[in-house]
């Protein structure tokens, strides 16, 4: 009897085997805070050598955007494949994993990938947010899960208005960044009998602005130069609902050019920071026996603006807060190193990979599969939308961006001729058809908003 049992599941576990090979493996890698000006080059002085080679090799989302302009519902949304508009999670403070009756029960990529079979590996800034009980755990199989943390944080001496605006160096080693980098490095050096799911979150360009030296040492202050974005007189046409959303800190002082010079030229040390993390993990990556299997997936919580609209960090409806790096390389793909100009959401992450990975998942999502334009980045697409709180929305299409507040007031910009948003066309006459357009994407119903910080 034991020989024929043996017999009649032979071909089962060997059928297992071969499906688990032919499962692509996934690299998920997230940095927070990383805007425009390096990764789509608005800023060409900014040194990204080892994004500008994975760009080459990986289909670039140049018109990609998030669901909300700030850590934490952005990367909910992200890890549950649900709209802040579907889920009440809008802000940062929003506790969206334990306050969220939907996103309790909703499963989170990590875990349909280690149901599905894969062995699932996290470390550094994943959710930014606390998990219910042991949940974390069963997003994935590494022990220590860890995460770090923003530090170092600079001393007294090279604070700006608070430890988390300063500008420091520290050595390689203190930076959780370098650790978890090195410790992805390490999972992809191992032997897996099952196919990967492997996340790395860094904490950088997010502030504090420290980092090694020699990432200070690749940008001189007198080269700096202000923004191109910027205007002095770029808040005269928004609404005032809008201007309450601005530097909610209040650290960022436009009058001091020389300051924000030195920002400039951190942020940007940061960035090339965070570069050199993500590109020793692709090359790891490309060095190992996974190379030929596995889906690359780039991207970045939400942007950052520099100074644009008189205002610095995110928390906005606008293009600098709402548009995020993202790109995803796919193994022998013909659409690798092409450019994509349709507008797309880091929401739909979550249902692109349950295609391309072939899993079977159980909870519905609002994003859609990325799969048509992986194929072919000309496809035919649709709107896409950011929110931040009840009614206020951000509708972004190839060509316009339409803001709506909760007050009703509205903002329009046309990038085909105005890539910044200094000038708000929603009053002209000639935009009233695409107004109308794009008013029919505005959500029919907010969810109620978690409590959170909105600014």
């Amino acid at each position: 009897m034991g020989i024929k049992k043996l017999i009649v599941f032979l071909p089962v576990i060997f059928w297992s085997v071969i499906t688990a090979q032919e499962n692509p493996n996934v690299l998920f890698l997230i940095v927070d805070d990383m805007n425009d000006h390096g990764f789509y080059k608005t800023v060409p002085e900014i040194k990204m050598p080892y994004l500008d080679k994975f760009k080459e090799s990986a289909i670039v989302f140049e018109n990609a955007n998030c669901g909300s302009p700030v850590c934490t519902p952005s990367r909910a949304a992200v890890f549950s494949g649900l709209y802040p508009h579907t889920t009440g999670a809008y802000f940062n403070g929003c506790d969206p994993w334990n306050k969220s009756e939907i996103l309790q029960k909703q499963e989170t990529l990590p875990e349909m990938f280690k149901r599905n079979g894969y062995t699932t590996f996290g470390r550094g800034k994943l959710y930014h947010a606390k998990l219910s009980e042991g949940r974390l755990e069963k997003n994935f199989d590494n022990r220590p899960i860890y995460g770090g943390g923003f530090g170092p944080f600079p001393d007294e001496e090279h604070q700006i208005k608070g430890k988390f605006w300063g500008i420091q160096a520290f050595h390689d080693s203190i930076f959780p960044d370098v650790k978890n980098a090195d410790a992805t490095i390490d999972f992809l050096n191992q032997e897996h009998a099952q196919p990967f799911f492997c996340a790395l979150g860094l904490w950088r360009p997010h502030t504090p602005f420290t980092c090694p030296q020699r990432f200070y040492d690749l940008y001189n202050i007198d080269d700096i130069k202000l923004p191109p974005g910027y205007d002095e007189n770029d808040l005269d046409d928004i609404p005032e609902i809008a201007k309450e959303l601005l530097d909610p800190f209040g650290r960022f002082n436009p009058e001091d050019k020389q300051e924000w010079k030195k920002l400039l030229l951190a942020y940007y040390a940061c960035t090339s920071f965070a570069d050199w993390n993500i590109g020793r993990v692709i090359e790891a990556l490309d060095k190992s026996k996974y190379s030929e299997n596995t889906i690359v997936v780039f991207w970045s919580d939400n942007g950052y603006h520099c100074g644009e609209k008189n205002h610095w960090e995110k928390n906005t409806l606008w293009e600098q807060s709402a548009k995020t790096p993202m790109a995803i390389r796919l193994p022998d793909s013909s659409e690798n190193g092409k450019k994509c100009q349709r507008p797309v959401n880091s929401v739909d992450l979550y249902p692109t990979l349950t295609e391309l990975c072939g899993l079977n998942q159980h909870s519905k999502t609002d994003g859609n599969s990325l799969k048509p334009l992986l194929k072919q980045v000309e496809t035919e697409w649709h709107p896409t939308i950011t929110t931040f709180g009840e009614g206020f929305v951000s509708i972004r299409d190839e060509r316009f961006r339409y803001i709506q507040y909760s007050d009703g007031s509205e903002e329009l910009y046309d990038h085909s001729i105005d890539p910044y948003e200094i000038s708000n066309v929603y009053a002209k006459k000639e935009f009233e058809k695409i107004l109308t357009n794009l008013r029919k994407h505005i959500p029919q119903k907010f969810a109620k908003e978690l409590p959170g910080r909105r600014n």
